[in-house]
């Protein structure tokens, strides 16, 4: 059982958390796990070598970590994986971070994921709190299915979204856009989702990890897919946000929303409002930058949460202005060695 660690500080007794560029962090993705059922080709190598399990936080260390963000300001909290919903016991976590919503210091509590554990999770999901996730699927062809996620199928994952979809959860659907594999199916895509009332997001390849592919191979511009895309549709800016850094249109002729995430023609770090914990307690405070801030020892030195209180604070003083991803001829290798599973995206 997830211990609640006492009462949450109130917001009073600590400063919100302000970058050194005046941007408030009010957007926590916490990894809970590296571990996967799937090995998708642009987030994980196929033979993947994982965290000894001792490594990794506790669930009662992730919910004392959590709420420790949530008492600095943080009002949308995701969790993220490799694959959350395969981590042993996160319904207990789910469970004991709702009091935050219950208790208002917290907006939304959300989460990532691939679908394939939906249909036994999603109730209850929906029973503690969580109103929206997010899913990953970049094809809706079993066969190609299959071979962007190496062990994925593609049936069990839509049987997710009719889960969720079927105890109110809303769904936004999440596709990285893939040169070769699933740019040609992109309007079918679009069609798909805003037929079933799914908001969908395209998302450009990021180079994270060495993945066995390059990088140049895989990577889709966005704009690209945008000019081809308004060949089908008319796509209307909208001033839609989830918080997140992707950009909306409305498509006219279906009435959905489409979202553009592109870290590498149009970067969002502007605007900028989170960061990003791992399963060991690693705090990156940008996704494209290998700066980090070790919240575990503080974490485990004491019962109380000053020492990592300050190791939060000094952190946020350090969070870069963006990053700096690049793919082209001359850059083919990763621009960081570690894989998207270990930040959780």
């Amino acid at each position: 059982m997830v211990q609640n660690g006492g009462n949450i500080e109130l917001q009073s007794h600590w400063r919100g958390l302000i970058d050194p560029f005046g941007r408030a962090i009010t957007y926590l993705r916490v990894s809970v796990t590296d571990r996967c059922d799937f090995r998708c080709v642009y987030c994980m190598s196929e033979n993947m070598a994982f965290l000894p399990k001792a490594d990794l936080l506790s669930l009662e260390e992730l919910d004392r970590l959590c709420s420790a963000f949530i008492a600095r300001g943080v009002r949308k909290l995701r969790l993220t994986g490799g694959e959350p919903l395969v981590r042993r016991g996160i319904m207990t976590l789910v469970g004991s971070l709702s009091r935050h919503l219950a208790a208002h210091a917290l907006d939304e509590l959300t989460l990532t994921t691939n679908g394939s554990q939906l249909p036994k999770y999603a109730r209850e999901l929906a029973d503690h709190g969580v109103r929206r996730i997010n899913v990953s699927l970049d094809t809706l062809d079993a066969d190609k299915f299959r071979a962007v996620t190496r062990w994925g199928e593609l049936d069990k994952v839509l049987s997710g979204v009719d889960a969720a979809q079927a105890v109110g959860l809303k769904v936004k659907i999440n596709a990285v856009a893939l040169k070769g594999v699933n740019e040609n199916e992109l309007p079918a895509l679009v069609q798909w989702a805003h037929g079933r009332g799914l908001d969908l997001t395209l998302i450009e390849v990021m180079p994270l990890g060495d993945v066995g592919a390059a990088r140049l191979e895989q990577y889709l511009p966005l704009s690209i897919v945008r000019a081809r895309l308004a060949e089908h549709f008319t796509l209307e800016d909208i001033n839609y946000r989830t918080g997140g850094p992707a950009r909306y249109v409305r498509v006219a002729e279906t009435g959905g929303r489409l979202g553009f995430i592109t870290p590498l023609t149009h970067n969002f770090c502007e605007s900028c409002n989170r960061v990003r914990v791992t399963c060991t307690g690693t705090l990156y405070m940008c996704l494209g930058q290998e700066d980090a801030a070790d919240l575990r020892t503080p974490l485990r030195a004491s019962e109380g949460n000053d020492l990592l209180h300050a190791a939060i604070a000094e952190a946020i003083l350090r969070k870069p202005k963006g990053h700096d991803f690049v793919i082209d001829r001359r850059h083919q290798r990763p621009a960081l060695s570690r894989h998207m599973s270990v930040t959780g995206g």
